[in-house]
């Protein structure tokens, strides 16, 4: 056992080291997806298995779930050519074996102590564009990989210590923004560099065998305590189902299913019912099906620590044909739909035995949008993508938050001046919606209305979304939240996509405007148990409206003339 005292001392330094690795890429990342919206992550993972042992406190934790994933096929690509060798780095984005998709580039280098690996710092990023048929890579009607991007196995970007230019050439020969591309790149390799020098003087400060010592010592622990966090559950089986609006390509609904057993201090989370894949792109890779679930199981468990441990006592089961263990060419473009859902039916079944733990589930979807086109004399490429936030759902201890981002990370929304700035853009509307939250004891929080005009000659409009059919649902008697609506202008007027939250290739001239209303969250709790004073504050505040408070909570709020007016 070691020293209590010591294992928080070196908890906190090593934690340290994957923060400030995370800080690293986001002050010097060129595209504003990583450098404002902090779509990136860092973490330190075992020489042998490639478990995570340590996670950064501000990049997204879906990725540090998954490079578990990435750094196993790394270990296992080196051990066919005679086995890392030090100042060798990989570079890749399979999502097959590393989970999320194509835009996310990931950087694996291994740590050298004494001739053999101490360990292995991963860097991850969301690239601005990494070819494909759209700008921005979210592709809603994609039918294989292809069609999303270019697909780089584990190659070596650093061959013991020397860069190989060309790599970098392919990857730059294969993106509409190559500067931003070399940009992000050399950001992760200035991270990965910081983590090994902070990590060598660690070593240097306490041996290597405390800190190894440490590192499991610290896996153990939250083994332990995951256990001792299921065996406080009921035991029993319970079921959970949400559902995706389409799959881009076929408009029919989704199925996602968990049966969620709880038995001997261990979880079995069974997915079997969930639908097969699908012709488009929100299937997924088993490796991130797992991921998705560790972060689900990080929120529901908050005080376990955040590494490989968490899922020592979970069993999974995900059939091989299932959307969410799928294989290579199967699209997995519009990944972080599908996993949203899936968190959302971990929070449902979690409610069914423990709804002290649970919470109403939150937006549900990103709204990854892309406007692209050329302007200026000189035609010169612009590509804006970016997400959209919305609200969270209402909890045991009050309300869910306003506008938030999505829950599988701790990514930030760019701010609307940054966008501005960079693209032919301006925004017309970045308010609160009404009335979107789910009422409850506890309310969902309010989705968002976000307006943007094209200030260019024209330009191509993408969106892949999700929630525009099956709202975010309340829990513990808790009502739904509102559908996502996104509408856009024509000569012709005003209209919505077919398929509700999925369209390619809308075509806008400068003065016209696309119009993003994003769901709220879920409420939790009876509506007739909510404190009137909360519904009268949320009236005077125009979260909900007075006809709504009538309606939902039979709560008439009077409104003063200057309120009418």
């Amino acid at each position: 056992m070691i020293d209590p005292v010591l294992l928080a001392i070196l908890k906190g330094r090593l934690e340290q080291i994957a923060d400030e690795m995370d800080a690293t890429l986001f002050r010097s990342a060129f595209n504003p997806i990583i450098a404002e919206a902090h779509d990136a992550s860092h973490g330190i993972y075992d020489a042998v298995t490639g478990d995570t042992l340590v996670q950064g406190k501000s990049g997204l934790p879906i990725f540090v779930g998954v490079m578990a994933f990435a750094v196993k096929a790394v270990i296992e690509k080196a051990a066919k050519s005679g086995g890392p060798k030090e100042g060798d780095v990989w570079i890749f984005n399979d999502p097959y074996v590393g989970g999320t998709h194509l835009s996310d580039f990931r950087l694996v280098r291994p740590l050298f102590r004494d001739g053999k690996v101490f360990c292995y710092l991963a860097s991850v990023g969301h690239w601005h564009d990494v070819g494909g048929n759209v700008p921005g890579n979210y592709n809603p009607v994609a039918t294989e990989s292809f069609q999303e991007g270019m697909l780089i196995p584990p190659v070596k970007l650093f061959d013991r210590g020397e860069l190989r230019q060309d790599v970098i050439d392919i990857l730059s020969a294969n993106s509409r923004l190559p500067n931003s591309l070399f940009g992000d790149l050399n950001g992760q390799i200035n991270a990965l560099d910081l983590g090994v020098k902070r990590m060598n003087e660690l070593l240097a400060d306490y041996g290597d065998e405390t800190v190894a010592a440490a590192l499991g010592e610290l896996k153990d622990r939250a083994a332990m305590l995951m256990r001792a966090e299921i065996e406080r559950l009921p035991k029993g089986t319970v079921s959970a189902e949400d559902y995706l609006d389409n799959d881009g390509v076929v408009d029919t609904p989704l199925t996602i299913a968990l049966d969620l057993t709880i038995e001997n201090g261990r979880m079995v989370m069974d997915f079997s019912r969930s639908s097969p894949a699908c012709a488009g792109p929100v299937n997924i890779s088993r490796a991130t099906t797992i991921a998705s679930c560790y972060v689900a199981l990080k929120h529901v468990f908050g005080d376990v620590p955040a590494n490989a441990g968490v899922l020592e006592p979970v069993e999974f089961i995900i059939p091989e044909e299932s959307l969410l263990s799928v294989t290579a060419p199967k699209p997995v473009g519009g990944y972080t739909e599908t996993i949203l859902r899936l968190i959302d039916v971990v929070f449902q079944a979690i409610a069914k035995i423990a709804p002290e733990r649970a919470n109403g589930c939150a937006y549900g979807t990103i709204n990854a949008l892309s406007l692209a086109g050329y302007r200026g004399p000189d035609r010169k490429r612009w590509v804006m993508f970016s997400f959209f936030g919305g609200g969270h759902g209402g909890h045991p201890e009050g309300d869910g938050l306003n506008h938030g981002n999505a829950p599988i990370s701790t990514a930030t929304i760019p701010p609307l001046e940054i966008l501005e700035a960079a693209y032919p853009v301006m925004f017309t509307q970045w308010a609160l919606r009404p009335d979107s939250g789910g009422a409850g004891r506890h309310r969902g929080g309010l989705g968002a209305i976000y307006e943007i005009e094209l200030l260019e000659e024209e330009a191509d409009v993408f969106l892949f979304g999700e929630r525009g059919r099956f709202a975010p649902k309340g829990v513990a008697g808790g009502k739904d939240a509102v559908l996502n609506r996104f509408t856009y202008q024509q000569d012709d007027g005003e209209h919505s996509p077919p398929m509700a939250s999925k369209m390619v290739g809308i075509k806008l001239k400068r003065g016209q405007r696309v119009r993003l209303e994003t769901p709220g969250g879920g409420g939790y709790g009876k509506v007739e148990e909510r404190d009137p004073t909360l519904i009268e504050r949320d009236v005077a505040l125009g979260f909900v409206t007075p006809e709504a408070a009538a309606e939902t909570y039979n709560h008439p709020v009077k409104t003063s003339n200057k309120d009418a007016a």
